[in-house]
């Protein structure tokens, strides 16, 4: 519920629209504001920073968060997406995106100790790659025309949006570990990896920096899980789905 009111809340927009050009009258010539465009921009591309908090819902993270020294918020880490946008209508894009993550974070077993009583150490990296298309409704106009050509922009338009796509993920473990069938302790390499289907929500405001630059809010959750490979047998499937909240420059064209 709290990452659905969080995507609520960026779809409003933190001040009010202003427009200089609210009151100037419809007219054939060449507007004054020295914002207008040549026509409606038609898509635009643009690269985007987001923090991912990993929902980490699934078994797995429990298992390593209860024997290993470490948390759930482990797996929250950096991302860094590219989007390219096409106009369907005034008010719908159709955006294709790619991004990425890895989390890394160096750990040792809870309690247990090896016959030197040293600590017995590894290291956990989830690293994931994501694909998607997306549908995203402007929920205010863009903008308004003011001639047969020129096109002036709204400064601020919140925007909401769905959509889906697959990820390919890569876990691994390496390091020390223990056996607890005789309390062995071995070295080894446990890992999986490959892919998923994603589904996500989201929510945002672009506003209007420049005549032809965008910087943009967003939240997004998304939903993902992936079977494990045969190093991790009785595991349920991994959840690699959780929330983003990011910032974005776009260039429109």
């Amino acid at each position: 519920m709290g990452a659905c009111a969080a995507l609520t809340f960026l779809a409003i927009p933190a001040f009010a629209q202003s427009d200089p050009a609210a009151a100037a009258q419809t007219s054939t010539s060449a507007p004054s504001s020295p914002d207008f465009m040549l026509g409606r921009p038609r898509a635009s591309i643009g690269v985007r920073g987001n923090w991912h908090m990993a929902s980490a819902g699934s078994d797995i993270f429990d298992f390593v968060t209860d024997q290993l020294t470490l948390e759930k918020s482990n797996f929250n880490t950096g991302s860094f997406a590219v989007e390219f946008a096409a106009n369907l209508s005034p008010r719908v894009d159709l955006v294709a995106g790619m991004d990425l993550n890895r989390a890394r974070k160096p750990s040792h077993y809870r309690g247990f100790v090896d016959n030197r009583g040293q600590e017995i150490e590894q290291t956990t990296t989830l690293r994931q790659v994501n694909f998607t298309g997306s549908v995203k409704y402007a929920l205010l106009p863009k903008g308004r025309n003011i001639s047969r050509l020129a096109w002036i922009p709204r400064t601020v338009v919140p925007y909401v949006g769905l959509g889906g796509g697959i990820g390919e993920y890569s876990f691994e473990q390496l390091g020390d570990f223990v056996d607890f069938q005789d309390n062995r302790v071995f070295s080894d390499l446990f890992e999986s990896s490959g892919w998923a289907p994603i589904a996500h929500v989201f929510a945002g405001t672009d506003i209007q920096i420049f005549s032809r630059m965008l910087v943009s809010f967003e939240g997004r959750y998304s939903w993902s899980r992936a079977a494990l490979d045969e190093d991790f047998i009785d595991f349920d499937p991994i959840d690699l789905g959780g929330a983003k909240f990011g910032v974005g420059f776009h260039f429109v064209f």
